[in-house]
């Protein structure tokens, strides 16, 4: 096992569609297709996103993570987790999780009780109320003590995405290919 930072731009737009996809399913509406254009347009075109795939052995993909930097580039956010292999790899989303907490400072957020227990499984080992029940994960080499210290993960506006590709078909064609196109390019090995 190994975690991949995916930089050549076309297995990052592969892997990017692909994560959008299982991360919001498939009954999703534009939603998919809005992150996956505003992370590019927006977020990797600032240098502020980062696709990360944890592979097995052989170099197969198994789990995707989307993270991306605060507003002061001291800490990383993951945005989407999907796990794509459960039977070779037990747990695979956790296992990445894991690994980046390790190395870096990561922030994790969620609303369910049921993913803040996995998460601290995976390494995540303090938390904060941040309020409307969402809680607030902190890796180990998050430096945030408290919400008041806490950054904003830079960001992109979905209904903007979305309002854009009403009124613009042609930029709404053009990523709409290029998402499909990147979910029959998935690579096999990384």
């Amino acid at each position: 096992m190994r975690v991949v930072n995916i930089n050549n731009p076309h297995q990052r737009e592969a892997c990017l569609a692909r994560l959008c996809a299982e991360a919001y399913g498939h009954e999703a509406g534009l939603r998919p297709l809005a992150t996956f254009a505003g992370t590019l347009a927006v977020l990797v075109e600032q240098e502020a996103a980062r696709v990360l795939a944890l592979v097995d052995d052989q170099a197969r993909p198994v789990a995707l993570a989307l993270l991306v930097l605060d507003e002061h580039g001291s800490s990383m956010t993951v945005m989407l987790l999907a796990e794509l292999d459960q039977q070779s790899v037990t747990r695979p989303a956790e296992r990445l999780v894991a690994e980046l907490a390790l190395k870096a400072p990561l922030r994790v957020d969620t609303q369910d009780d049921e993913q803040k227990r996995r998460f601290s499984e995976a390494g995540i080992s303090r938390w904060l109320d941040g309020g409307a029940g969402v809680h607030i994960g902190l890796g180990p080499k998050h430096p945030a003590t408290s919400l008041e210290d806490l950054p904003q993960a830079l960001a992109f506006d979905e209904a903007s995405v979305i309002q854009s590709f009403k009124q613009d078909r042609q930029q709404f064609d053009d990523y709409k290919a290029r998402f499909i196109r990147g979910l029959e390019a998935f690579p096999a090995t990384l």
